[in-house]
């Protein structure tokens, strides 16, 4: 599938992600760390304010990655929405979106998650994430929304 990205959650700042099962070797040595790749479907991101929070649009061209881009979300509906962005492989925002419910519906081409509050200083902090994350996005940033600490789709 040319149209999902190879990840390494542990670089996405989830902790515990890229320790191994035991941590710590017999014979106290230094911690081991093992590869915790995932296949993530690419999609197209769009970010916007709506009223009470905001609004990510993920659409996928393939067929194959938008089918498997919804059933993550199916799957992981529920959990604490993020979204973390990067460039050149380091961290440079993570917003999670704990202020709010977000609420995950889903499109002919693939999904669309609103998170929003009823509380005026919750809406303004999801609205700051909401900027956040469009100037991350404007220069150059790989977005990637997350559900439940598990990624769903990631934008180049």
């Amino acid at each position: 599938m040319t149209t999902a990205m190879m990840m390494d959650r542990s670089a996405m700042g989830m902790p515990g992600a890229g320790m191994g099962m035991g941590g710590m070797p017999m014979g106290g040595g230094m911690p081991t760390m093992t590869p915790n790749m995932v296949m993530v479907p690419r999609c197209s991101m769009k970010v916007e304010k709506c009223a009470g929070g905001m609004k990510m649009t993920c659409v996928c061209d393939d067929p194959a990655a938008c089918t498997m881009m919804q059933n993550l979300c199916t799957m992981m509906a529920g959990g604490m929405c993020s979204v973390c962005c990067m460039m050149n492989g380091m961290v440079v925002c993570t917003c999670n979106l704990t202020m709010g419910a977000c609420k995950v519906e889903m499109t002919k081409d693939g999904c669309c998650v609103t998170c929003t509050s009823g509380d005026k200083g919750c809406e303004a902090m999801i609205q700051g994430c909401c900027d956040c994350l469009m100037a991350c996005m404007k220069g150059g940033c790989t977005c990637c929304l997350m559900m439940g600490g598990t990624p769903v789709c990631c934008c180049c």
